[in-house]
């Protein structure tokens, strides 16, 4: 709603409290860690259909139940209950009241992790190692978007497929094929490490950070929606395809499910660089929102 004062627009601005950011945040964390998205469990199922290897249909089947088992007892699906990862999407014409929109989420993720019984990964400094006791501080990652409401989406983050993500500034002459044998050469060094089978987040372009964002980002797409660009959605078909045939399959045991999708974005570059960022996920492809 607006008004128009000597033709100029005042916008009127929502009030959102803290208290209800802190709420929905502990349960996002909850909810995501406890149920699978239908298009992850899915995507199991039409990959079991396909699997050639026993042992890999064994495990695909059992991933299926597990994901039951944990929604309908609430419990964690992964004993690894992740980093908390947090995206905002922060109304331009939304005022955060009674508080600070990061303390917030930090409570929520504090509050969300302890009444749900989810284990605390954090530790407060990476060379000391001493556990924060919470699993704060999240990860948050904040845009400013039109309108008066708030999306949050929460994406727990386990360690095992974090670490075997990778970035790497190529050289614009390595063009398509340099990116393609970089992400290859990626998920065949991770191999079983990562608990396949995977989802892959590529980021392409931009700077340092912000390929490895937009790799974190692409994670959070529908498993397999393509790229609306047809020839990123033609290089996520190949790739898939490429992982598909390095033989590593589900829990590192063979057969031809080593990833669910592949899902590359984008973005501008420096004339001189090519970043590339590949952030896996491991079949716990955890991540819930709400608008507010």
């Amino acid at each position: 709603m607006s008004l128009n004062i000597f033709n100029r627009e005042v916008w009127t601005i929502r009030t959102i409290d803290c208290d209800a950011i802190i709420a929905e945040v502990a349960r996002l964390c909850q909810e995501a860690n406890f149920k699978l998205e239908d298009d992850v469990v899915n995507s199991f199922k039409r990959s079991c259909a396909a699997e050639v290897s026993q042992s890999g249909k064994e495990i695909l089947n059992m991933l299926v139940e597990n994901a039951g088992i944990a929604a309908s007892e609430s419990i964690p699906m992964c004993q690894d209950t992740g980093v908390a990862v947090v995206f905002v999407e922060l109304g331009q014409e939304v005022h955060i009241a009674k508080g600070n929109l990061y303390d917030a989420i930090n409570e929520g993720v504090r509050k969300g992790y302890a009444e749900g019984y989810l284990r605390k990964s954090m530790v407060g400094h990476p060379l000391e190692r001493v556990n924060t006791g919470d699993n704060t501080p999240a990860v948050i990652h904040t845009s400013i978007v039109p309108g008066d409401k708030i999306k949050l989406t929460v994406a727990p983050k386990g360690g095992g497929s974090e670490n075997m993500s990778t970035l790497k500034m190529l050289k614009p002459a390595e063009g398509v094929e340099g990116v393609k044998k970089f992400i290859l050469d990626t998920i065949q060094t991770a191999g079983p490490n990562p608990c396949p089978p995977l989802i892959i987040g590529v980021g392409i372009g931009g700077t340092m950070e912000k390929c490895a964002q937009l790799a974190k980002e692409a994670l959070l797409r529908p498993v397999g929606k393509p790229h609306p660009l047809p020839d990123i959605a033609e290089l996520e078909k190949d790739l898939l395809e490429k992982i598909n045939k390095l033989g590593i399959g589900p829990s590192g045991l063979g057969g031809r499910t080593t990833a669910l999708a592949v899902h590359i974005e984008i973005f501008a570059c420096h004339i001189a660089s090519l970043p590339v960022a590949v952030n896996i996920n491991c079949h716990a492809a955890r991540h819930k929102s709400v608008i507010i």
